[in-house]
């Protein structure tokens, strides 16, 4: 069930498009473009050390996994109301299957950033180097926390859409609002003197995420603290999801 629900997922992204899958290399480029000559060039907010293109990059790629999985699992009781009214199957396969599809974009963005970051170490660019160690084992579970964070919003959002169906048309604007609280246009250092500042910024379950993904790209040092943070969360906002998923799922076809 969870392979066919992905292969659907798969194919009606795809279904009639000239570029296909090259969208998911365009649009992170693009939005990469955008923010180093405005943010990074501009603005000077990209940190010394590491090129503008590969600090943005990263962030724009984590951000988008996390992103796509809220929007899309956002919309598994409305966008999937006929089938779940008219055939028994465990409801929970929906949003688990939409978060494996998602997998498959951040796959393709996370090879184009890869790309560019060998690059850059290959012509030494703007002085780069990379050397990977051994921490970049630990990138599986960031991914992980990822997908979590974003099926357990997803979840309690497709939930809470059954009965107030304008929160449906408020979950794209408030990810990308999130984003601005997040350290995907900026680094987190440049807060350091400000520290109301900063604890509003480390408060959201995706700025150690962000930060350790860069850490791990970059050779800096690991915030165990905040992992530990993002994993709790992750794990508390999946409890709320289920709960709120099964209490939904039991009445569903009576609020449609």
């Amino acid at each position: 069930m969870v392979r066919l629900l992905v292969r659907r997922d798969i194919i009606a992204v795809y279904k009639q498009t000239v570029l296909g899958p090259l969208w998911h290399v365009i649009q992170p480029l693009t939005t990469t473009i955008t923010f180093t000559l405005v943010f990074g060039i501009a603005a000077r907010l990209s940190p010394e050390g590491v090129p503008a293109v590969l600090f943005y990059m990263s962030g724009i790629v984590a951000w988008n996994f996390f992103a796509g999985v809220v929007n899309r699992t956002s919309k598994t009781f409305v966008g999937n109301a006929n089938l779940m009214t008219k055939v028994y199957f465990p409801r929970l396969v929906i949003p688990i299957s939409t978060t494996l599809s998602s997998l498959v974009s951040f796959g393709i963005q996370l090879l184009t950033f890869l790309g560019f970051l060998i690059a850059y170490n290959v012509g030494s660019i703007e002085g780069f180097s990379w050397r990977p160690d051994w921490s970049l084992a630990l990138f599986p579970v960031l991914v992980v926390l990822m997908a979590l964070l974003g099926l357990g919003m997803g979840i309690i959002v497709s939930a809470m859409t059954t009965k107030y169906r304008d929160l449906s048309f408020l979950v794209g604007f408030g990810v990308q609002l999130l984003m601005y609280a997040s350290p995907v246009i900026f680094p987190l250092s440049m807060f350091e003197q400000h520290p109301k500042l900063l604890f509003a910024l480390q408060v959201n379950p995706m700025t150690p995420i962000i930060e350790n993904t860069r850490a791990l790209f970059f050779g800096s040092s690991l915030d165990w603290r905040g992992l530990a943070y993002s994993g709790g969360f992750a794990i508390v906002l999946m409890i709320l999801g289920l709960l709120l998923f099964h209490r939904v799922e039991r009445s569903f076809a009576d609020i449609v």
